[in-house]
């Protein structure tokens, strides 16, 4: 049976698809793998734009292996497979919630963290920052409890799978708490005269600015005391399904038949945008739906470069006179000590480049990449992107350090795939 990842630009074809129901059967899984000379990976549900899922061999599905598994204090311990969009809603009935979290639901735990989702916060970082404890098959088929202090904790956290196969992962979470959503029109001209500002007063930043405008869509989320004010049915129904998906599907299937269009499209679209403003549970507001199919790239700057990163990416666009459609949407978060998190050791902004998915533009891609690594950048280990082990190693200061403990668990290579041979080498 084919593997087809959600934006259906990944294909693979295992030997063999299991679906284990324990840590036990995934052991015997990859016991089997290494008996018969096979490889072994598991996949989520396919959010990820490049081939890190993939395998040849025997592939995991984790639909059996979800739930809540413990709960102790500030501690909640998940299985692999379950999907952030069910975990937040079972912390939700505990009166519990994750400090942050990525705007996409749909992915498995594991999935998630092993590559490096990372949402946006000024003081919180993403998923892998809030890990207390890993639970993982490794290539020997013996099942490893991981703790911080361990070299394996720091490295397993944005592990790309290559270190074993994750079974559970056990989260600090905090108690349930309120979120001021603001959604206001600025103008990118201004954002870029105000980003230290923008990025110190509010505890949570994400703007999408608009190719062929000055505006911008600015959201900000700021905790709240409360009480509860939440977006009508209507206001809900009107911004997250017609506005952001069915209305902007419309027009996205409409620049692709007539691409002259677009800017005037875009330009439509920025006289729209309007103010809001919301009071609601956190993971309602840090959450959002995506239906239109896309494909991304993204990257990882120094954040005292953003402006220059986007000033330089405006300016290509209009030389270029590529027609993008999308908005490109910018993100931030603390450092991080997850050996490869994309954040690792710097204050990190992020900065995506999305298509229609009908209609790729490989020029505009390796245009955005050239000037996000000559500004340092890494790319998101699950997004598009061209880079290989030799760039990583200088993008990464632990970078080495993984790929010897990589040598140490995995000699044989049993978790490997074309994706990791390139980014870490075979």
């Amino acid at each position: 049976m084919a593997f087809v990842n959600w934006a259906r630009n990944q294909t693979g074809t295992p030997a063999e698809v299991r679906v284990p129901a324990s840590a036990e059967e995934v052991a015997r899984a990859v016991r089997d793998a290494a008996g018969s000379g096979r490889r072994v990976r598991m996949v989520g549900t396919g959010h990820s734009f490049t081939g890190v899922a993939l395998t040849d061999g025997i592939m995991l599905r984790p639909d059996a292996l979800t739930g809540i598994e413990s709960v102790a204090g500030d501690r909640v311990t998940v299985r692999a497979g379950t999907p952030l969009r069910v975990f937040n809603e079972l912390l939700a009935e505990r009166g519990l919630a994750l400090a942050n979290m990525g705007d996409i639901t749909e992915q498995t735990v594991a999935g998630a963290v092993q590559t490096g989702t990372h949402g946006t916060g000024r003081d919180s970082g993403g998923l892998a920052d809030q890990i207390a404890g890993l639970e993982m098959v490794l290539a020997d088929g013996t099942l490893a409890t991981v703790s911080p202090g361990d070299d394996l904790f720091d490295a397993a956290r944005v592990g790309l799978g290559a270190l074993g196969i994750l079974t559970s992962v056990t989260f600090r979470v905090e108690p349930a708490f309120l979120l001021h959503n603001r959604r206001r029109k600025l103008a990118l001209s201004d954002i870029l005269g105000s980003l230290d500002e923008l990025t110190s007063q509010n505890e949570h930043l994400d703007f999408y600015w608009l190719p062929h405008t000055d505006a911008c869509l600015v959201k900000t989320n700021n905790r709240s005391p409360g009480p509860p004010r939440p977006p009508g049915a209507f206001r809900r129904w009107l911004d997250n399904v017609f506005l952001e998906n069915t209305l902007f599907g419309a027009a996205c299937a409409l620049g692709a038949r007539l691409p002259g269009l677009i800017p005037r499209i875009n330009a439509v679209s920025a006289a729209a945008l309007g103010d809001s403003s919301s009071v609601d549970a956190s993971y309602k507001q840090l959450t959002a739906r995506r239906d239109v199919r896309f494909l991304e790239m993204e990257y990882a700057i120094p954040r005292e470069r953003l402006g220059q990163a986007l000033r330089e990416l405006r300016d290509l666009i209009d030389r270029m006179d590529w027609k993008i459609g999308f908005p490109v949407e910018v993100r931030v978060t603390p450092p991080s000590d997850a050996w490869l998190s994309t954040a690792y050791g710097r204050a990190t902004a992020y900065i995506a480049c999305h298509v229609y998915r009908p209609t790729p533009n490989p020029a505009y891609f390796a245009g955005a990449e050239e000037i996000m690594t000559r500004l340092g950048g890494r790319p998101h280990w699950g997004k598009l992107h061209t880079r290989d082990a030799a760039y990583l190693a200088q993008a990464y200061p632990k970078f080495a350090d993984f790929v010897a403990l990589r040598d140490r668990l995995d000699p044989d290579r049993l978790f490997t795939n074309a994706y990791l041979d390139t980014v870490l080498g075979p």
